[in-house]
């Protein structure tokens, strides 16, 4: 058992370790509609949410991470923003900012008194034209430079960063390196990370996966097409016809980009399996055994079993950031969403 008296001191405030005893969760009954793997990874999107309340905000704003580089976001604040916790979220791959976990957490987040702020990762949700760049698993700076300015320039300096599939390889790659670096971070949190994006991309790979690989690749293809005509002459678009693989995608075109050897460096270099270890700071992990493309045999690695700072939730069910649970009021279908908000309240309660 992890010892839930081990505690981490970010800035002033000592966050408390919580450990499976110390914050019990809801166990992951699915819903009865959506049996197999496949059903919960595609269906949960199309479930009605409905629209942010009249009173909530939001502000478009761009991040400069870099000097050619800009984040577009979408920011809830709440009155006199500093008094309230921020929540970041970072969708997964081809994902944006209206992806509907994005939306989920962020109205729970409005509910619950805190700020948020929905992150487009490079190119996407419309904003090929902000960077000559494209985006990989490799980018965690980017949202480091976000949690910087939001402390510097808005006065946040209480911040959860959560991640979903590649936006969760890209949160725990964060934690990783920065450890206690950033004074603001308290917590971060990643749903069905990719943490060794090698063996993601072979699973994503198998015939089984054929619809979802076809999706990924159709769709990177399209954003490589608006790119190259926003931006003339940097990638050498004749390749396009003969790829078949992401491997081929990410070999060709996301690898040198991004200043990696070839794909396997690229998948290597940027995994957030190498800095486990290091994770000094709060850290949730929500995974299904039977996620398609997220093998759950990744998990099992030491750096992550044995660091007491981390907290792995895995159902046997859940598909791919699908967790859609069975009537449980009064909680909405959402299970995943539900227990990271338990998770940060849990730990504002305690601080």
């Amino acid at each position: 058992m992890r010892d839930s008296r081990k505690a981490v001191t970010i800035g002033l405030n000592p966050l408390p370790m919580l450990d499976h005893c110390a914050l019990p969760s809801p166990p992951f009954i699915p819903h009865p509609w959506l049996d197999g793997p496949h059903r919960m990874t595609l269906l949960p999107r199309w479930w009605p949410r409905g629209r942010f309340p009249s009173g909530m905000p939001t502000q478009d704003r761009i991040f400069q991470v870099a000097p050619e580089v800009g984040l577009l976001t979408k920011c809830h604040w709440q009155p006199s923003p500093p008094q309230h916790p921020t929540v970041l979220i970072i969708h997964g791959l081809e994902g944006c900012t209206e992806s509907h976990y994005m939306r989920g957490l962020a109205r729970k987040c409005w509910d619950a008194g805190w700020n948020s702020i929905r992150i487009n990762q490079r190119n996407c949700g419309g904003s090929e034209h902000l960077t000559p760049t494209l985006y990989h698993n490799g980018l965690s700076q980017d949202y480091g430079r976000i949690i910087q300015e939001i402390a510097e320039q808005d006065g946040c300096t209480t911040v959860w960063l959560i991640g979903y599939s590649m936006g969760g390889n890209l949160t725990l790659k964060l934690a990783g390196e920065q450890g206690t670096s950033l004074p603001s971070l308290r917590g971060v949190a990643a749903v069905c990370p990719n943490i060794q994006p090698a063996a993601c991309v072979r699973a994503l790979q198998r015939p089984s996966n054929w619809l979802y690989h076809r999706h990924f690749l159709k769709s990177l293809t399209a954003k490589l097409r608006k790119k190259a005509q926003l931006f003339p002459g940097l990638w050498d678009l004749s390749h396009l016809s003969r790829i078949r693989t992401m491997w081929e995608f990410d070999e060709i075109y996301t690898a040198p980009d991004g200043g990696y050897r070839d794909a396997a460096d690229y998948y290597e270099q940027s995994a957030a399996r190498n800095g486990l270890s290091s994770i000094t700071i709060p850290t949730l992990i929500i995974t299904a055994q039977d996620d398609p493309f997220i093998p759950y045999h990744m998990f099992a690695d030491p750096a992550l079993q044995s660091n007491p700072f981390i907290r792995l939730e895995a159902p046997a069910h859940g598909g791919h950031c699908g967790f859609f649970q069975q009537h449980h009021l009064p909680e909405d279908p959402f299970w995943a969403e539900n227990r990271i908000y338990d998770w940060i309240h849990a730990q504002l309660a305690s601080a």
